[in-house]
């Protein structure tokens, strides 16, 4: 299982006001949309539909992640439309829906997500090894680190879509 490490930060500045000035370098964006099938404390199982909005190419994949915080434990793999539609389908839920910007600080590739459905901006950076997460002095502009917020997580953001569908079927 590949370990996967990153810090999470609350973006308040929109990205393209920080690409205008210079700050950093957009080098792609995504549109993502994802819905779990499970979850627990400890354990995620998602699917996703990520579409590239310059050619439009859509990928699908599906993840298993193990743990909370700045390590988790994380299978992903590819999988086919037929298979992502069947589940989706099955799941009948509301999909996460944020676009994922793709851009260089640096040196420092960074993950811009900008969420749908609420008002949130998260930059995350990832890293080779724990002690290298725990030196990263980001910068002023990067926000306050919310690594370990559960309320940010993208299964809590999910879950709250979730309610909010059911109390307006009620």
């Amino acid at each position: 299982m590949a370990l996967e490490i990153e810090r999470k930060f609350l973006l308040a500045e929109p990205v393209q006001e920080l690409a205008d000035r210079g700050v950093l370098r957009i080098q792609g964006e995504q549109c993502i949309e994802q819905t779990y099938l499970a979850i627990d404390e400890q354990q995620e199982l998602r699917i996703r539909r990520l579409t590239d909005l310059s050619t439009n190419e859509r990928t699908y994949t599906h993840t298993f992640k193990q743990g909370n915080g700045l390590s988790r434990e994380e299978i992903e793999y590819e999988i086919s439309e037929s298979i992502y539609e069947q589940v989706a389908r099955a799941h009948n839920a509301v999909a996460l829906t944020k676009n994922r910007i793709t851009a260089e600080w640096n040196g420092t590739i960074l993950e811009v997500d900008v969420y749908d459905q609420l008002q949130l901006t998260v930059v995350e950076v990832e890293f080779a090894s724990i002690e290298e997460a725990n030196a990263f002095n980001p910068p002023a502009w990067f926000g306050p680190d919310i690594s370990s917020e559960r309320q940010y997580s993208n299964k809590t953001v999910w879950r709250e879509l979730q309610l909010s569908r059911a109390a307006a079927g009620s």
